[in-house]
């Protein structure tokens, strides 16, 4: 049996509560026209949507300063979206036009905008924990203060560099945030079935490392858990490992037959799903009415579809520029 529904009172600002909540469809509407533009032929390749998931990425994201690096996985479109990557460049990306914030190199998988101090997209699992861990010691060698944070799936913690970059990030007690993303079947496997210990927070308390956990449904929940998080590093204490406890609802990935979990089993999930649970508190305490939510959603949808514009009238990379950036001679 799951958890009841996130629930209660949200004793945040109504402005806060509703940046929150907007982020949260920006994020859902963006994945599900993307969803959408896959099965259109428009986007191609791989694409892992983080419909259910939104409430992680949108309570870290709010919790770190402009100055601090992103270093996600290749289900970060909303990461991306959120550090203020452009949702037509996210788009375009996809597509493949060389408008996109990669140059259409990347796709869905490879966001990257330097601007945003958005450091992937990255396709390998766990690939982004040793870079994070080379940013930060980066950070300690030129004294420069910024928390680092590293989103990861359960799934990495099953990979040998997850445990070397959390040994060696607690060793020289570098300015990391391990933001563990744990949706409970990795690609497609349950937890229990691949690791002998369930409780994620143990593995990091075995380098002596601070951990906590957040439920990932709701919003509030980890926003708290990210500030505490962050604040740890800023303070001058290390590393952290944050493991939030979520849920996608939709498959691993586009090509995910999704024979690994029963579809009973999902629905009981999306009863707390992070928005229509935050949306229904934020109107219990009358910090939002039905007309405010569908104002909120209707302005989204708009961006949505201008960022579907722009990657359409965006533009494909000349033959002759191919083979650029390819190979890099000294």
């Amino acid at each position: 049996m799951i958890a009841p529904p996130p629930s209660g009172p949200v004793l945040y600002p109504p402005e806060l509560s509703l940046k929150l909540l907007t982020d949260m469809l920006r994020i859902r509407r963006l994945e599900e026209k993307s969803a959408e533009m896959y099965g259109a032929g428009k986007i191609r390749g791989f694409l892992h949507l983080y419909i259910g998931e939104e409430a992680v990425a949108t309570a870290a994201i709010h919790a770190l300063a402009r100055e601090d690096n992103v270093v996600a996985t290749y289900r970060e479109h909303g990461h991306a979206l959120l550090r203020g990557v452009p949702m037509g460049a996210i788009m375009a990306e996809m597509y493949g036009k060389k408008e996109g914030c990669s140059r259409g190199r990347g796709g869905s998988m490879h966001l990257f905008d330097k601007a945003a101090r958005l450091y992937g997209g990255n396709a390998i699992v766990g690939g982004g924990l040793p870079l994070a861990v080379g940013l930060a010691l980066a950070d300690r060698m030129q004294k420069i203060a910024r928390v680092n944070a590293c989103f990861f799936g359960d799934g990495a913690v099953a990979e040998g560099v997850f445990h070397e970059s959390m040994n060696l990030a607690q060793l020289w007690r570098l300015p990391v945030a391990f933001f563990c993303e744990n949706n409970l079947y990795a690609m497609g496997t349950a937890l229990a079935r691949y690791e002998s210990q369930i409780d994620l927070c143990v593995k990091a308390a075995s380098f002596g490392m601070a951990a906590l956990k957040a439920d990932g449904m709701d919003v509030v929940a980890s926003h708290e858990a990210a500030k505490q998080a962050c604040a740890h590093v800023r303070s001058g204490k290390g590393p952290i490992f944050v493991e939030f406890q979520t849920y996608r609802f939709r498959a691993h990935s586009m090509f995910d037959a999704e024979l690994y979990r029963e579809k009973s089993e999902v629905e009981e999930w999306k009863t707390r799903g992070p928005i229509h649970t935050f949306t229904a508190r934020l109107k219990a305490q009358g910090d939002l009415t039905e007309e405010q939510f569908l104002a909120i959603d209707a302005a989204v949808m708009k961006e949505v579809g201008e960022a579907v514009q722009f990657a359409e009238a965006g533009t494909w990379e000349p033959v002759e520029d191919l083979a650029k950036d390819v190979y890099t001679l000294p």
